[in-house]
């Protein structure tokens, strides 16, 4: 092992409890649900016949990664306010919207979907803002 291997962990370590605190149960579901959906993502895009498109994948995970960097600027806005809400509820809305994100490319592989969780999705993505384009991390 090298002798530099324990500095840039705790290095590591020091950054991530920066940017995010003491790590929340809620933090570790969003990144287990962000890679669900970059994998569905591919899996669904190869399923349709669309094939990899590398400028696909690359603004997916801009998109993931500005996610977390909301994150961490809602932690240090509570901080700041001395609170605890406001990284909560940033990590509940994304949270949400990549489940919502999971279930779509659940639809598009052809994996069975009650009717109902069907008609949830298409309703909480119909009242999205008209003006956003459509959600597409694969």
């Amino acid at each position: 092992m090298q002798p530099h291997f324990g500095f840039v962990c705790a290095l590591f370590g020091s950054v991530i409890t920066f940017a995010f605190g003491i790590w929340p149960e809620s933090l570790t579901l969003l990144l287990v649900l962000m890679a669900i959906d970059y994998l569905t993502g591919v899996i669904a895009a190869l399923r349709e016949g669309e094939g990899l498109h590398s400028n696909t994948g690359f603004w997916g995970m801009v998109k993931k990664g500005l996610m977390l960097l909301v994150i961490l600027l809602a932690h240090r806005v509570d901080v700041l306010l001395g609170s605890d809400m406001i990284m909560g509820g940033a990590i509940a809305f994304y949270a949400v919207n990549e489940l919502l994100s999971v279930i779509e490319n659940y639809g598009r592989i052809g994996l069975p979907l009650p009717p109902q969780i069907r008609r949830l999705v298409r309703v909480l993505r119909d009242r999205q803002d008209p003006k956003d384009p459509p959600s597409s991390d694969s």
